[in-house]
This record gives structure tokens, C-alpha cells and sequence, in this order.
């Protein structure tokens, strides 16, 4: 009989609580929607590692990074770890940040915080350091910039410049007199609360726990390329 691989869901890790809440929260809504045996694990910050996990899981296993930019954790960290861990075997798909429902997620969300046509519109991201996730996060704000037919400025809640509160400052100064923040973060957490301080006038939650993003890993496990026995 046919045996359905493993789903391992590898998340970045938070020291706050409700951010932990909401990944255990993601796990389980990706595991009623798979049908599949479901494991969280974290790149860093929490245990269990994704490296342990992936040991225990006997078979065939894919790992959905629950990443917006396919940096560091996603290119090198997760894939060195499942390396080590013997489970060089594991199919790793692409993060989910170029999803079309993770997009459409941070526009509702956006919305749904109070933005009106005519607001200055920020992308609050995590920040990075690698040029490829950087890009990515361009391609991010580019394409919400199309679902609102409004320019989207980026900004970052740590590593790089400007600082979300930077680029809010910047736009007031420019003449604008409503700013919205759209959130391109997972979970709750130090960098969501960087962006509800940043002086904007419409911050939006973060991405989960919409059903949506559950939606968008499912996707990206029945995308999976299985390599076959021979």
C-alpha cells in the first residue's frame, strides 16, 4: 500500500508565547487538512530542532519551511541540519512567501485593520542580510502593490534599513497623512510589536493564524516532488 510521506513543518521559533500558540496552532489546521502525520520543529530559537525531528521520522518526509523569504534558515540552516541528521533524503519545498494566498492573506489582513484607498502603504518584513531573500521580499511588496493599485514601500523590524517606524516617519514627511503597515510576519512576536509602535495609523496582525496560510503549506506539501523507489 502506498504510504503518504510525512509532513515536517519547520518554523523560525519565538521566545513568545502566543507565537509558539499560533505555530502549534498552524501545525495542527495543516494536519486536518492533509491527512498526513504532521511534526512542528523550529530552525532556531525552540526546541525540538528541525534536524531532530527529522531523525525520528522514519520514511519518506517533506518539510515545508514556514518562511516568507527563502534566506538563510531556508537555503543553508534547514537543509545542513537535515544533513546531519541523516535526512539529506527529505524532500524541502519552497518557503511560502510567494504563495498567492499568503499574499491575499496580508492584503485581508491590511484591510481588515482599517487601511482606505489613498493610505501610504509600508510592508513591515523581519529583515534579512542575503540578497535572494531580499528580492523575494521586493517580489512580496511588488505584488500586493498590485492587489491595492498603490505603491508598497518596504521596511524591516530588524537586520536591515529602513526600520518600519523609519519608513512611516519618511512618508509623513513626504505629505502623507494616513500610513498602514501590512504585516509579513507569521506570528505575534517582538518584530509584530516593532511595527504596532512604528507611528502608523492602520498596523495590520500578523499572517496567522488565517486559515489561509494552513491552506498555502498543505499546497506546498501535495506539490512536493516524492522521489520514487527504484
Amino acid at each position: 500500500m502506498h504510504r503518504h510521506p510525512a509532513l515536517l513543518l519547520a518554523l523560525h521559533g519565538t521566545r513568545d508565547p502566543r507565537g509558539t500558540a499560533v505555530a502549534h496552532s498552524l501545525a495542527l489546521r495543516v494536519a486536518e487538512l492533509t491527512r498526513v502525520p504532521t511534526r512542528l520543529a523550529f530552525a532556531d530559537v525552540l526546541e525540538p530542532a528541525v534536524g531532530r525531528v527529522a531523525a525520528d521520522s522514519p520514511g519518506p518526509l517533506v518539510v515545508v519551511p514556514a518562511f516568507l523569504a527563502a534566506g538563510y534558515h531556508v537555503r543553508t540552516d534547514i537543509p545542513d541540519q537535515l544533513a546531519r541528521a541523516g535526512r539529506a533524503d527529505a524532500v524541502v519545498t519552497p518557503a511560502l512567501g510567494d504563495h498567492p494566498a499568503v499574499r491575499d492573506t496580508a492584503v485581508r489582513r491590511l484591510v481588515r485593520a482599517g487601511y482606505r484607498p489613498g493610505d501610504a502603504v509600508v510592508l513591515g518584513c523581519a529583515g534579512t542580510s542575503d540578497p535572494r531573500a531580499m528580492a523575494d521580499l521586493r517580489r512580496a511588496a511588488d505584488a500586493l502593490s498590485g492587489r491595492l493599485e498603490a505603491p508598497v514601500h518596504l521596511a524591516f523590524a530588524a537586520t536591515a534599513a529602513p526600520s518600519v517606524a523609519e519608513r512611516v516617519a519618511e512618508l509623513r514627511a513626504r505629505g502623507h497623512r494616513r500610513v498602514a503597515v501590512a504585516s509579513w510576519l507569521l506570528a505575534p512576536g517582538l518584530f509584530q510589536r516593532r511595527l504596532e509602535r512604528s507611528g502608523a495609523d492602520v498596523v495590520a496582525g500578523p499572517l496567522c493564524p488565517d486559515a489561509a496560510v494552513a491552506h498555502a503549506v498543505a499546497a506546498r506539501y501535495a506539490g512536493a516532488a516524492i522521489p520514487q523507489p527504484a
